[in-house]
């Protein structure tokens, strides 16, 4: 009975840990970090930035993500598969707080259906020479407009 005790306990503490800590990898987490910062009027070069943690929110409990984020015409943009959980949460659009670095922005996020195309490819040139494996991956231009959402992130 003690043993079953210690070991809940310690379940209970590993589980606070990775709920903590989370984002990990492919599991979405609860907390953003980061300091609060005003959104630049341009956001300069982000060419070098490979993931960001983006959280929303629209559900009982808020999402973080680590995801990939790419610029294209000043405005910074998400992709992510229409069934995945936080693309569902933005579907009509809503806020959301994106985290680059130890900044954290308050944005507004929008499906961005102008420029998909222009978007889709610049996310697939940023991120070819590092990950060919997960880009080979991803579904033609065409089969995305069916499969892929893309986000673009603006001042609220």
């Amino acid at each position: 009975m003690k043993i079953l005790k210690i070991l809940s306990a310690g379940l209970v503490l590993v589980l606070a840990l990775v709920i903590w800590l989370a984002p990990i990898g492919p599991m979405p987490g609860f907390f953003i970090g980061g300091t609060e910062a005003d959104v630049p009027d341009t956001w300069g070069d982000t060419s070098s930035i490979h993931e960001a943690r983006l959280k929303v929110s629209g559900g009982l409990l808020p999402r973080v993500v680590i995801i990939w984020v790419v610029q294209v015409k000043g405005d910074l943009h998400v992709v992510g598969a229409k069934e995945s959980g936080w693309v569902s949460m933005l579907s009509q659009g809503g806020p959301a707080l994106l985290r680059m670095g130890g900044e954290t922005y308050a944005l507004q996020a929008n499906e961005a259906k102008q420029d998909f195309e222009l978007i889709l490819q610049a996310y697939i040139d940023k991120y070819r020479a590092d990950y060919p494996d997960i880009i080979d991956g991803f579904p033609s231009l065409e089969e995305a407009k069916a499969t892929v959402a893309v986000f673009r992130l603006s001042r609220e």
